[in-house]
């Protein structure tokens, strides 16, 4: 006798079944923090680019306490 939805009743180790899920869940978890965190090389170089930039700009602009 088939099941309603077609199969006829696979047999599947409920503990890899769970293994599973939890490898999906925790990839889609990641996947989530990567957009959310992640930044791209080129991203990091010119906010490094920039910060230098205004350390500089910084630094010339200083009182002499002279």
């Amino acid at each position: 006798m088939k099941s309603p939805d077609g199969d006829s009743g696979k047999i599947i180790s409920l503990s890899k079944a769970r293994k599973s899920r939890t490898r999906q869940e925790k990839e889609q978890r990641a996947s989530e923090n990567r957009i959310r965190h992640g930044r791209t090389g080129a991203q990091k170089k010119a906010d490094k680019l920039e910060k230098s930039r205004q350390s500089k700009r910084h630094d010339n602009n200083e009182l002499a306490d002279k």
